[in-house]
């Protein structure tokens, strides 16, 4: 077994949240993508293992494990909500075309709290840094 889906699940159960076989899914599924899936896109790649699953299924698990710290839920313009299991501090670029968020380090932006907390006067507590462009993909499809 994934050894962050592991540890996830053992946080879980230290909170006394239950496991059902569709929050075992959901959680191994976010842990084990690198596309920042939205929840439908979750429960289209789930609903053909779990035929009884319902979007608000997905929703429901989707808060409990933002709740648990264990994702984190991106909001962008377009009303749609993105989830990231990984919440190690990095950074998205994503494609205006086709939606595609890619993760990305860059490490002279480790200190950006650090500096803005000293500029404003802010206790500053997260930072969100994306940059926006067309991806490889679409830039091969144009020409």
């Amino acid at each position: 077994m994934n050894h962050s889906l592991e540890q996830a699940l053992n946080k879980l159960k230290t909170m006394g949240i239950r496991m059902t076989p569709q929050r075992h899914a959901i959680l191994s599924y976010l842990i084990n993508t690198m596309s920042h899936p939205t929840a439908d896109e979750i429960y289209k790649a789930l609903s053909p293992l779990f035929p009884s699953m319902s979007v608000a299924t997905v929703y429901n698990n989707l808060k409990v494990f933002i709740e648990s710290g264990l994702v984190r839920e991106m909001t962008y313009g377009d009303h749609s909500s993105r989830f990231d299991a990984d919440l190690s501090d990095h950074y998205h670029a994503l494609c205006e075309e086709c939606g595609k968020l890619v993760d990305f380090a860059y490490k002279p932006l480790d200190d950006l709290e650090q500096a803005a907390g000293e500029m404003t006067g802010f206790q500053v507590k997260s930072h969100r840094v994306e940059v926006y462009g067309i991806c490889s993909d679409c830039t091969k499809q144009t020409t």
